[in-house]
C-alpha cells in the first residue's frame, strides 16, 4: 500500500503575517527585511505583487529597490511568526499525529492511517485543509500530495499560491522528470553546478545517471539524490515524539562593522559561547566538540572544529576551545564580518558525568565553574538573559542571533 503524504507550505509566510494587520498593503509590493543599519539588509520575504517585479528572497535591499522602486519595506516580527506557525501546525495535528515541521513555514503530514476518517480522498482533504487555514487564520498554503516526502514537497512548490498538486504513484515521471534538477530537495546551487557540468539539468536526467557515478561526484549525497529522482524516498514523517536528536547547537552574529583586532573577536566569541552554553543547558545537553566559523569582508568563509577531552556545557570551556580555533583560522588584520560558535557531538548528562573526572579539568575546578554558571542561569531565568554576564574587555559588538 502506498503512503499518502502531504507537504503544506505557507505562502509568503512572513509577508502574509505582516499583512494581516496591514490589509491596505495587500495589493502593493511589500517585503519583510532586516535592518540595513545592522548590516542585515536582505529581503526575508515578499508578497505576490513584489514577486511580479522579480524581487527575490535573500537579495539585498538595494537590489530589490532597483527592481521595484515603490517596494514597501516592513521590519520582521519573529515572535509573531512563531506564534502563527504553532497555530497552523495545531490545525494539522487534527488530521494526523504524524506532523513533521520543516522550518517555520512548512510541514509534512502522513495521513495514510487517518485518511479514511476524512472521506478517503487525499486531494479533497488537502483542499479542505487549505480552506480551513485561510478561513481561521487568514493565511494561504500550497499543498503537495504524493506517496513520499520528496515528491510531496515538489508538489507544494509546483503551483503557488493557494493550490493543491497531486503527484500520483502511477505516472509520476510525467510530472517530475521534466522539472529542473534544482527543484529537487537538497539540490542547492553548488550541487546544481556540479551536476550541470555533467549535462544534468533535469530531474529525469539525474534519474538516468548511474548511482555509482553520482556517489563518486558527490559522496553519500549523490546516492541520496539518485533515490530521490527515481521515486525511492522512504524516509518517514516523524512525529513530535519521534524526532531525530539535536545534532548541534550554534549561534552566529553579523557585526555592525568589520572586526580587525583580537580583543574585538575575543569579545564576540565570549558572547556567542555564552549564548550556546545557555541553549545547551536549556536542552539538557553537553557537547563533545566545538566548531568556529568566520566570514571576511569578501564573504569568504573559514571554519575549524575540534574534539574536547570531555563533554561540557560550561561557557568557559566552550569559549576556550573556540578561541583556540579562532587563532588558527584568523590572521590579523583580516576584517571579520560574521562569526559563529557551534557546539557539536552532543551527548546527554549521564554520559558526560562518566568522563569528567577521568579526562577533564580537576574536579574541584569543574564543580566551582558549574556552580557559577548554575547561579548565572537562575538569575537569567528570573530577570532575563541580559541580567548577568562575564566581564570582558572591549565594547559590545552586536546582538547575538540564534541559529537552530
Amino acid at each position: 500500500m502506498n503512503r499518502i503524504v502531504l507537504h503544506c507550505d505557507l505562502n509568503s509566510f512572513y509577508a502574509s503575517v505582516e499583512l494581516l494587520s496591514r490589509p491596505e498593503l495587500r495589493d502593493v509590493p511589500v517585503a519583510v527585511c532586516g535592518d540595513p543599519e545592522e548590516r542585515h539588509g536582505i529581503i526575508l520575504a515578499k508578497n505576490e505583487p513584489a514577486k511580479k517585479f522579480g524581487v527575490k528572497t535573500a537579495e539585498t535591499i538595494w537590489q530589490a529597490k532597483r527592481k521595484c522602486p515603490g517596494l514597501v519595506l516592513l521590519p520582521p516580527h519573529h515572535g509573531l511568526y512563531s506564534e502563527y506557525s504553532k497555530k497552523v501546525n495545531a490545525i494539522y495535528y487534527e488530521y494526523t499525529d504524524l506532523v513533521e515541521p520543516f522550518g517555520i513555514d512548512e510541514s509534512w503530514l502522513d495521513v495514510t492511517g487517518s485518511l479514511h476518517l476524512f472521506g478517503g480522498d487525499a486531494k479533497a482533504l488537502a483542499d479542505g485543509i487549505r480552506e480551513r487555514v485561510k478561513r481561521e487564520l487568514g493565511l494561504t498554503i500550497s499543498v503537495g500530495v504524493s506517496f513520499n516526502k520528496v515528491f510531496a514537497k515538489l508538489g507544494s512548490d509546483y503551483k503557488k499560491p493557494d493550490a493543491t498538486t497531486v503527484i500520483p504513484p502511477d505516472g509520476w515521471q510525467d510530472i517530475v522528470w521534466p522539472l529542473p534538477v534544482g527543484d529537487l530537495l537538497f539540490v542547492g546551487r553548488a550541487a546544481g553546478e556540479v551536476l550541470g557540468r555533467y549535462g544534468v539539468g533535469t530531474i529525469g536526467q539525474l534519474a538516468a545517471c548511474r548511482q555509482e557515478m553520482l556517489e563518486t561526484l558527490m559522496g553519500k549525497m549523490g546516492a541520496q539524490l539518485y533515490r530521490y529522482a527515481n521515486g525511492l524516498d522512504d524516509s518517514p514523517v516523524r512525529s513530535a515524539h519521534d524526532r531525530e536528536p539535536v545534532k548541534s547547537v550554534g549561534n552566529s552574529t553579523t557585526f555592525r562593522r568589520d572586526l580587525t583586532k583580537w580583543d574585538e573577536l575575543r569579545t564576540g566569541v565570549a558572547l556567542l559561547s555564552d549564548s550556546v552554553a545557555m541553549r545547551l543547558r536549556k536542552h539538557g545537553l553537553y557537547c563533545g566538540g566545538v566548531a568556529v566559523g568566520l566570514r571576511d569582508a569578501n564573504f569568504k568563509n573559514v571554519s575549524r572544529q575540534k574534539l574536547l577531552p570531555h563533554s561540557t556545557h560550561l561557557m568557559k570551556e566552550i569559549e576556550d576551545a573556540a578561541l583556540e580555533l579562532l587563532e588558527s583560522a584568523w590572521k590579523a588584520p583580516t576584517p571579520v564580518r560574521l562569526l559563529s560558535v557551534t557546539a557539536i557531538h552532543l551527548t546527554d548528562k549521564q554520559e558526560t558525568y562518566e568522563q569528567l573526572d577521568l579526562l577533564g579539568a580537576p574536579a574541584e575546578t569543574q564543580e566551582k565553574q558549574e556552580a557559577v554558571e548554575d547561579a548565572m542561569a537562575k538569575i537569567r531565568a528570573k530577570y532575563g538573559k541580559n541580567a548577568i554576564a562575564y566581564a570582558k574587555p572591549g565594547e559590545t559588538l552586536g546582538v547575538v542571533k540564534d541559529r537552530d
